[in-house]
């Protein structure tokens, strides 16, 4: 049979001056591997070269928007050679240690997500369910995230000895003092208490999610294309003068740090934690739902 949207790790609609980019691994809580990453780059693409596209909405399918990186399912393709696209760095998949694990993730995890927040039209995540480690990244590089009641967000990785995930814009998208806390305690946070923090724009009832997102996105396309582009370009323009772009650069150096620690002191880089181990580690905020993920 044919190969349909269905079958694809990235979908993409469009509908009058929206597009809609869903990550499409619900089985895996939309776990990124290569596939999907480079399957989402692909769809920005498409998405910034159409002339009729004002607003993208980024979402996923099923429960959850994202539970991060893929660490453990059977689909994992860390091991396997892409055509890189997002920086100069060489092919990983042939290479061992640091040399290969930062030349992935220089391509994969930060190139990407920083290309993607330089997409010269507005961007909104559409969020349910978790949104954890490598999905902080994903909404993060948005501009504005629309969170359902039940979406809750977390970066548990310190529990692996690493400070946070690649895109490390924990002290820009918080308060440095709540995103501490975020980190030293791993604790799931709320949609609530991240619309509180100013991290998300829109709480609103699971059932109207995707209602809601596109509203607002229909709402923001009324606006000229360039002025908006002009106008995202400023604020990223702004929070880079206030040192994120440096301190991205910072930080993923002690990432890649903290994994050749772990390589050398622990039974992996990622210092003997999996998917089990993380969820059992996993405790919610006070009012957070404990089960999401189930």
């Amino acid at each position: 049979m044919p190969a349909t949207q269905d079958d694809e790790p990235v979908r993409y609609e469009r509908t009058g001056p929206v597009a809609t980019v869903t990550m499409n691994r619900p089985d895996y809580r939309n776990a990124q591997n290569s596939a999907l990453t480079y399957a989402l780059d692909r769809a920005f693409y498409r998405a910034a070269e159409d002339n009729a596209i004002k607003v993208v909405v980024l979402a996923g399918a099923g429960r959850h928007f994202s539970a991060g990186h893929d660490i453990g399912t059977p689909e994992r393709d860390a091991h396997l050679p892409f055509d890189r696209t997002a920086g100069l760095w060489w092919d990983h998949s042939d290479k061992t240690g640091a040399e290969s694990r930062f030349a992935r993730e220089s391509e994969v995890y930060l190139g990407m997500c920083r290309r993607w927040r330089e997409l010269p039209k507005p961007v909104i995540a559409s969020v349910q369910g978790a949104c954890v480690a490598g999905g902080l990244m994903l909404a993060w590089i948005c501009d504005l995230i629309v969170a359902s009641e039940d979406a809750f967000f977390a970066d548990p990785v310190v529990r692996m000895g690493i400070p946070g995930v690649e895109f490390f814009a924990h002290p820009w998208v918080m308060p440095p003092r709540i995103a501490k806390e975020f980190l030293y305690t791993g604790d799931r946070m709320t949609a609530e208490r991240a619309y509180q923090v100013g991290m998300v724009n829109r709480v609103v009832p699971r059932a109207e999610l995707a209602a809601r997102t596109r509203e607002l996105a229909l709402r923001i396309a009324e606006m000229p294309r360039l002025g908006l582009a002009l106008t995202k370009r400023a604020v990223n323009q702004a929070e880079d003068l206030q040192g994120l772009h440096s301190g991205l650069d910072s930080v993923f150096g002690l990432h890649h740090l903290a994994h050749a620690h772990n390589a050398e002191t622990a039974a992996d880089p990622l210092g003997g934690m999996d998917i089990a181990a993380m969820r059992r580690h996993s405790v919610a905020r006070p009012g957070s739902p404990r089960e999401a993920e189930g």
